[in-house]
C-alpha cells in the first residue's frame, strides 16, 4: 500500500467535474498525492458521482482490494455517504481513522454455455432474461432442488446491498447489508394455466446456490444482466449463482449510515 496516495474516479457531468477539482485541491492540501490513472496500491478510492459512478469504479477496476467511500453528485446516492458541502469535515474524519471499514461479499455467477465457462461478479444483482424485452422459460433449482418452471420477463438474484437497487423497485424486500444471503426475485412472472411462477422474492442464506436454467428454446435467446450491463452467451445452458469469497471494502463514517439512509431515499 502507498501511504497517502488516493485514486479519485467520477463520472463526467459539470458538477461531479466541480466537486473533483475541489476536492483534489483539498486533498493536496492535506498532503495527499492523488494517483493520476488508477493505482491498485493506494490507500483509499473516492468516487465522485452517484451509484452508478461507484458501481463503475469498481467494475472496471476490477473489484479493487482498498476501501471505497463515495460523494454524492447523483440522484439518488445510496453508495455514496458524503454530501459534496461536507467534504472537510469527513476528510477530518479519514485523517483521524474515525471511520470503520465494511467487508461486503460479492454475487458470484458461473455461466455454462455449451463449451466454455465464465465467471462473473456483481456488487448489487445478477439478471437472467428474455432478449429484446421477450419472455424466457428457465427452470429454477435451489441448492439442487427444483422450485419451479418460471416464465415470465426474468428472473434476478440480488445480494443484501443490492436489495434496495432493482429489487426493491420489482417490490423485493429490504435485506441488512451484512447479513450473508440470497433473494430471488421474478420479473413480471407470468401465472396461467399453463405456467405456475412464484409471484414474490424468496430469501435464502447465502451459502446455498441458485440455479437458472433456460430451456433449450431460449439458450440463443437470453440476456444476463449484471449491476445494469448486458451480456450475451451464445448455447447458453445454466447459470449457478451464489456469494462469492471476492469481497469489497466500504468506509462508513457514521454508525447509523444506513438507516438515516433508507429513510431518507425511500419514506
Amino acid at each position: 500500500m502507498k501511504k497517502n496516495l488516493i485514486n479519485v474516479v467520477s463520472n463526467t457531468n459539470f458538477e461531479t467535474r466541480r466537486v473533483k477539482a475541489e476536492l483534489i485541491e483539498k486533498l493536496h492540501s492535506r498532503g495527499f498525492n492523488v494517483s493520476k490513472g488508477f493505482d491498485n496500491d493506494a490507500e483509499l478510492t473516492i468516487s465522485i458521482g452517484g451509484d452508478g459512478a461507484f458501481l463503475k469504479a469498481v467494475h472496471n477496476n476490477r473489484f479493487p482490494k482498498m476501501p471505497i467511500v463515495g460523494i454524492n453528485t447523483g440522484t439518488l446516492g445510496f453508495f455514496q455517504e458524503i454530501d459534496p458541502d461536507k467534504m472537510d469535515e469527513y476528510l477530518d474524519l479519514y485523517e483521524k481513522k474515525e471511520y470503520e471499514v465494511e467487508e461486503t461479499p460479492l454475487l458470484k455467477a458461473e455461466v455454462f454455455t455449451k463449451n466454455k465457462k465464465f465467471i462473473l461478479y456483481s456488487v448489487n444483482e445478477i439478471v437472467l432474461k428474455g432478449r429484446n424485452s421477450k419472455i424466457i422459460q428457465m427452470d429454477v433449482l435451489i441448492d439442487g432442488n427444483h422450485l419451479q418452471s418460471f416464465a415470465g420477463d426474468g428472473m434476478m438474484v440480488s445480494s443484501p446491498l443490492g436489495s434496495t437497487a432493482y429489487n426493491f423497485s420489482l417490490g423485493g424486500a429490504i435485506i441488512y447489508s451484512n447479513l450473508s444471503s440470497l433473494q430471488l426475485t421474478p420479473i413480471a412472472p407470468l401465472n396461467s394455466k399453463a405456467y405456475r411462477s412464484l409471484s414474490s422474492s424468496l430469501v435464502v442464506p447465502g451459502d446455498i446456490k441458485i440455479l437458472l436454467k433456460p430451456t433449450s428454446r431460449y439458450k440463443n435467446h437470453s440476456l444476463i444482466v449484471v449491476d445494469g450491463t448486458e451480456k450475451e452467451y451464445w448455447d447458453l445452458l445454466k447459470v449457478e449463482i451464489t456469494m462469492s469469497h471476492k469481497r469489497i471494502k466500504r468506509i462508513l463514517f457514521k454508525k447509523d449510515f444506513y438507516w438515516h439512509n433508507l429513510k431518507d431515499k425511500f419514506l
